[in-house]
């Protein structure tokens, strides 16, 4: 799987091609046969940079080669050379990087842990359910994503991803953290390819992809539209860029509670979720039962956890993210889906 998914990959610092070094190597059932997968290697760029494999995941953050120095050192003879390297040509930008992302990565991963695979629903969705909202979002068929690239920026637990796979021509799937592990385990499409990065650096080829779907991932950012003009090269001329973020809203609740977050979400992930276990979870338990809400225990968590611990949660009005889409020259620029929370914004590329 890992060589027909590094043709797709660019080194997310330099945007320089990636080639493989295997490390190990193994078998996974896909499209009903057996197929070589790589499961572990490491990735070079052609100049400085490295990243590590792992798990059969792709982890191509700027500071992967960090976050796995036991997983690169077994690998690499030459890995503290390469590293002290990268800290001396680069050390704004990896400091950068670590301090971005540390408490972003930890919010998620502690909130995706909560998650039971095989019996929760995402964001309140069964199977048939998700992906109807994702065609929707992105005002497709399944039909018109038969020959689609198309990549998945920000996927969360990776399920939906699995649901698509099978209308898609090619289909990337990224996250922040390892919070896709449990879709990877269950993938049996080849065409389906699971990475770790982040969306300020995406490692994927520029002007490719027919569709770059981010949902629910520029608003957990320090600057959404920066983050917007991050991923944008991404589209392919005349592709189509869909991105869901939160809208304000005029909902005392809502807004306490945002209030609240500015200074919960800044304790220790362990103290916020036993904090929100034991006083705002009991509530909103009650509270969604009587309206008829069936999330079970877990799913009502995880919501609380996503409104909560991330160190950024921004909103915005539909007209800003227009604007977004404009000022890169989008048209048929249009809203496919909006509720209480937020809203899909799609645009083509000129």
């Amino acid at each position: 799987m890992l060589e027909s998914l590094v043709p797709l990959l660019r080194c997310p610092v330099t945007h320089s091609e990636l080639t493989v070094k295997l490390v190990k190597r193994t078998a996974k059932l896909l499209d009903g046969e057996n197929r070589d997968i790589m499961d572990e290697a490491v990735l070079y760029a052609t100049a400085d940079w490295f990243y590590p494999v792992i798990g059969g995941i792709p982890r191509l953050t700027v500071e992967a080669f960090l976050d796995h120095a036991s997983f690169l050192k077994q690998a690499d003879a030459d890995y503290e050379n390469r590293k002290t390297g990268l800290l001396n040509k680069y050390p704004e930008l990896i400091k950068e990087a670590l301090k971005k992302n540390k408490r972003t990565k930890k919010s998620f991963a502690k909130e995706w842990s909560v998650y039971q695979y095989d019996a929760d629903k995402t964001w309140d969705a069964d199977d048939e359910a998700m992906v109807a909202r994702f065609l929707k979002e992105t005002d497709e068929i399944r039909e018109t994503l038969a020959h689609k690239i198309i990549f998945d920026a920000g996927c969360g637990n990776g399920k939906l991803d699995v649901l698509i796979a099978p209308f898609c021509k090619t289909l990337v799937a990224m996250d922040f953290a390892d919070s896709m592990k449990e879709a990877y385990k269950r993938n049996q499409f080849a065409n389906l390819h699971f990475i770790e990065g982040d969306v300020h650096y995406p490692p994927l080829l520029f002007g490719h992809f027919d569709l770059v779907h981010c949902s629910g991932v520029l608003i957990h950012t320090a600057n959404a539209a920066h983050a917007f003009n991050c991923i944008e090269p991404i589209v392919k001329e005349a592709g189509k860029l869909s991105v869901w973020l939160y809208h304000p809203r005029r909902d005392v609740i809502h807004n306490l509670f945002n209030w609240i977050r500015k200074f919960t979400s800044k304790l220790p992930l362990g103290v916020q979720y036993y904090l929100y276990r034991f006083t705002i979870f009991p509530v909103s338990y009650c509270i969604k039962r009587w309206k008829g809400n069936k999330q079970n225990s877990r799913e009502m968590m995880v919501n609380i956890l996503d409104w909560f611990t991330p160190q950024y949660r921004s909103e915005h009005e539909h007209a800003e993210v227009a604007d977004w889409f404009a000022r890169k020259g989008y048209t048929k620029n249009k809203v496919t889906t909006t509720d209480d929370f937020g809203f899909n914004m799609i645009g083509v590329k000129p």
